[in-house]
């Protein structure tokens, strides 16, 4: 169990399972830099999180922008979505009759992807909601903009399992302020921090070192 003042941002999961390196480069080194995906990322999930707005249609309730947090994770974040259906394996909702079971939904920009690294997001999403309500979330979906059509995701033990190791290898590596050594893999040209990432420093030295150094030689250079 964490404590709240060790908790981590819960999107920080799927950085974490697409690459460890990109991982600690945003949230340990604290550097960034925007391409053409992660400004559209940005777009849609500003949609998503407009306001803390509840719809309703029929006998769905739809929240948007929903704060949650998981102390056996360490996570905290905002959910794009959650869809409250009617259901006695539910919780109660302030002003609304019966249970009700939260279902989270996450938005993509891309398409489909072949790893787990959007699978783990929304099963951290679903563990949260858990602790949050009391009550069991067995699927969830993410919704890709490309294919514009929803996925299910089913949260089984093996991807809880998955979840849990990779907030753990998150905060171990957090406390311990490392910057892994780059692998160089596919996914690498479509990253907006392959030019920050420099694969070629080894593991002992960080980015933000690199850097200092290289100013440090260009200003010896023009002495």
């Amino acid at each position: 169990m964490y404590e709240e003042d060790e908790y981590l941002p819960l999107s920080g999961v799927q950085h974490y399972a697409y690459c460890p390196r990109q991982w600690a480069l945003i949230h340990i080194e604290r550097v960034w830099a925007d391409n053409v995906r992660t400004v559209e990322g940005q777009r849609v999930h500003e949609r998503c999180h407009d306001a803390l707005i509840k719809e309703r249609r029929g006998s769905l309730i739809m929240v948007r922008g929903l704060r949650v947090s998981s102390s056996c994770l360490g996570l905290t974040g905002i959910c794009d979505v959650v869809e409250f259906r009617q259901s006695d394996r539910g919780t109660f909702l302030a002003g609304e009759e019966g249970r009700w079971l939260p279902t989270p939904v996450e938005y993509k920009c891309g398409s489909s992807k072949v790893g787990l690294e959007d699978r783990v997001q929304v099963c951290a999403q679903a563990i949260c909601l858990e602790e949050v309500f009391g009550c069991q979330v067995d699927v969830g979906y993410l919704y890709y903009g490309v294919a514009r059509h929803r996925e299910a995701v089913l949260f089984d033990e093996p991807l809880r399992a998955e979840t849990q190791r990779l907030a753990n290898a998150m905060h171990s590596l957090f406390l311990r302020g490392t910057t892994p050594s780059a692998r160089r893999k596919r996914g690498c040209a479509a990253c907006s921090l392959k030019e920050l990432c420099l694969p070629e420093l080894s593991c002992a030295r960080s980015v933000s070192e690199y850097i200092a150094s290289m100013i440090g030689s260009d200003w010896s250079d023009g002495v």
